[in-house]
């Protein structure tokens, strides 16, 4: 089955499980210097791509989480994305192990934005300042190690206009990442436009089913964070966070944008 078939076919189950586009152009691919038989994919980015524990058990799940599902053994995913982080607190406080872990050949996936964009907080930094000027570090400092940069623009919050469309609630974020990405020919995974496409395929009703929002007394130890951003009217109800299917089809659209843009990676992914 073709994979963008494949793809369609997933979001139809996914309405068949809660009731019950636009592609780009890609740029130019980085090539690596070298093709190991074994490959790493490290991931920096915030909560929404993090890995979470499973014991104790809790809903919460980062689309980063699910990848290593996507690719072959050959292909480690070395997730280093952290709840909470800007680009600028990844660069000071993981991105040196991931520089010093990383090898000719390995592979970055780089998403910020839902934290960057906090005015008045620590790491605020502006969309076309200091925020581009960071995806450009990590650019830059993954090409110096022989390593393949791939930018991803923001996955969406759950949040709709008056026709029940999803909204754009990162402001100018995702722009910077595609325009950091077309001038310096760097693959953009289409995070946030493909699934602001799901959120409003589903509806507002269906989608809350991809978000962690557990039924009371259904993970008893588990406390939810304050979900914060834009527009989002209930504070109490968690609009940002994925549960395990909401971060399965968020791997999805990745997945698909890889085989997309990024073909030297994509010769890794499972069929």
């Amino acid at each position: 089955m073709p994979p963008l078939h494949d793809f369609l076919r997933r979001t139809f189950l996914t309405i068949l499980l809660l009731s019950g586009p636009l592609w780009a152009d890609p740029p130019r691919t980085d090539q690596p210097a070298v093709h190991p038989a074994k490959v790493k994919v490290f991931m920096v980015g915030d909560s929404t791509m993090a890995d979470y524990h499973l014991n104790p058990a809790g809903p919460m799940r980062g689309w980063g989480q699910l990848m290593p599902l996507y690719f072959h053994s050959n292909v480690t995913i070395v997730n280093r994305a952290v709840s909470g982080h800007t680009s600028h607190a990844s660069l000071s406080q993981r991105w040196p192990g991931v520089l010093a872990e990383m090898q000719p050949g390995d592979y970055v996936i780089i998403q910020f934005g839902h934290n960057d964009m906090k005015e008045g907080k620590p790491g605020y930094a502006a969309p076309f300042g200091a925020y581009t000027e960071n995806l450009e570090r990590f650019v830059r400092e993954t090409r110096d190690r022989q390593g393949s940069p791939l930018l991803a623009t923001s996955v969406a919050r759950r949040a709709f206009d008056e026709e029940n469309k999803a909204r754009n609630t990162l402001g100018d974020y995702p722009q910077a990442v595609r325009e950091v990405g077309a001038r310096l020919e760097v693959p953009v995974l289409e995070m946030n436009l493909h699934s602001m496409e799901l959120l409003t395929l589903l509806g507002p009703e269906r989608s809350a089913k991809l978000f962690c929002n557990p039924e009371a007394g259904e993970y008893p130890d588990y406390k939810p964070p304050r979900a914060e951003g834009p527009g989002l009217a209930n504070p109490a109800v968690d609009n940002t966070h994925f549960n395990a299917m909401g971060a399965s089809r968020m791997a999805d659209i990745a997945a698909q944008e890889i085989r997309l843009k990024a073909p030297d990676l994509a010769r890794w992914l499972r069929d």
